[in-house]
């Protein structure tokens, strides 16, 4: 009996001091906080801030872009990603007259009618992370020196995105890294955030489309340049000066024919059927025509007009940057490039999934 006594005594004991050591966290407690964290960021002042580098493995070479994203409750956004091999920055933008594609170094924008990211989030945006979290009842959970680590399901629209590993700070749930992996465990896509911050401040027009669309330099140091009444940027005195006198603005020159882009990636079973320029296109349009396993029609073009385009569809995220889907028993996911042009895959049996793949394997390459 003693000896019983001495037993359930020492498991006591031992209880006690694993309970103290450190404060030692399990799932069910870091889930139940970060349910906390999402309803701070959804009160009044709710808002974060943060920067990173996104890797993309989708092609033969791995793409990076500079990534910024800021948030503010209730509904605005504001995603830059800056090309790191072309230097070409573009922006999603969600205020409230709706979902923008920004440009800026070329003068050109999309507007689209769409609830985005609700309906679609992004690997960048914490409320997406956090929703995978809370979401996989079967979530995997360790702990390392300085973060919490979840293995959860995917949640994105590409059926190729099948897991990802979710790191947060223990400090604050912060998110430090992000990989997202496909079905044969490789990763595709890599997020490593280098800042993050919660309650951060933005000045009142820094959703404002048209403060956007002025940034010239990196969008990160907010740099706006100065612009006339029309809103076309405004020359320094160190800019280049043409034979009568005027600013050279690259944003606004024509930027002519771009070649033919051809997609480095095909579903299998399809092949090129041809390929047609449109005669007297100011827009420099070609179509190209698949036949095979699936039939589609990839169109490209470069529009010389600025005008704001507005579509309805849902927003899509290319990794590189938001498409537009569009349609039903035909649909036709657009984009466009940081060169200017415009991109359109139409079909009515193409998968979306492969849509995205095309998307991404254009993005890698130059007119021909």
């Amino acid at each position: 009996m003693r000896r019983i006594s001495w037993m359930l005594a020492m498991i006591l004991c031992v209880t006690v001091v694993l309970a103290g050591c450190g404060g030692k966290k399990d799932a069910a407690s870091v889930v139940k906080d970060l349910n906390n964290v999402v309803d701070t960021l959804q009160s009044k002042d709710g808002s974060y801030k943060g920067t990173g580098k996104m890797t993309l493995y989708t092609g033969e070479k791995p793409q990076e872009y500079q990534v910024e994203v800021w948030y503010q409750n209730p509904n605005y956004y504001r995603i830059s990603l800056t090309n790191a091999q072309k230097d070409v920055t573009q922006i999603v933008l969600r205020n409230d007259d709706g979902v923008f594609v920004l440009t800026p170094s070329l003068n050109k924008s999309f507007r689209f009618k769409s609830d985005w990211p609700d309906n679609q989030g992004q690997v960048y945006l914490y409320q997406t992370l956090v929703r995978g979290i809370l979401s996989d009842n079967t979530r995997q959970f360790a702990a390392d020196k300085d973060s919490y680590v979840f293995d959860v399901a995917a949640n994105y629209h590409s059926q190729s995105l099948v897991r990802q590993k979710i790191w947060l700070s223990k400090d604050n749930y912060a998110p430090k890294q992000v990989q997202v992996s496909d079905s044969d465990a490789h990763v595709v896509v890599e997020v490593k955030f280098d800042q993050f911050q919660f309650d951060a401040k933005f000045d009142k027009d820094s959703f404002d489309m048209k403060r956007n669309m002025t940034v010239q330099s990196d969008p990160s140091v907010g740099t706006v340049a100065e612009v006339d009444e029309n809103g076309n940027p405004v020359a320094s005195q160190d800019q280049p000066q043409g034979d009568n006198g005027e600013a050279a603005q690259e944003v606004t020159k024509e930027l002519g024919d771009f070649g033919m882009i051809i997609p480095d990636y095909l579903p299998e079973g399809v092949t090129l059927k041809d390929s047609n320029k449109l005669d007297n296109s100011d827009n420099h349009a070609l179509l190209l025509r698949y036949d095979g396993t699936y039939q589609f029609t990839i169109m490209e073009s470069r529009p010389q007009d600025r005008a704001v385009s507005l579509m309805s569809g849902e927003v899509v995220d290319l990794g590189f940057t938001a498409g537009l889907l569009a349609g039903d028993e035909q649909q036709t996911l657009t984009w466009m490039n940081g060169d200017g042009v415009e991109f359109r895959i139409t079909s009515a049996n193409l998968p979306v999934d492969e849509m995205i793949q095309i998307a991404a394997s254009l993005q890698e390459q130059s007119g021909k």
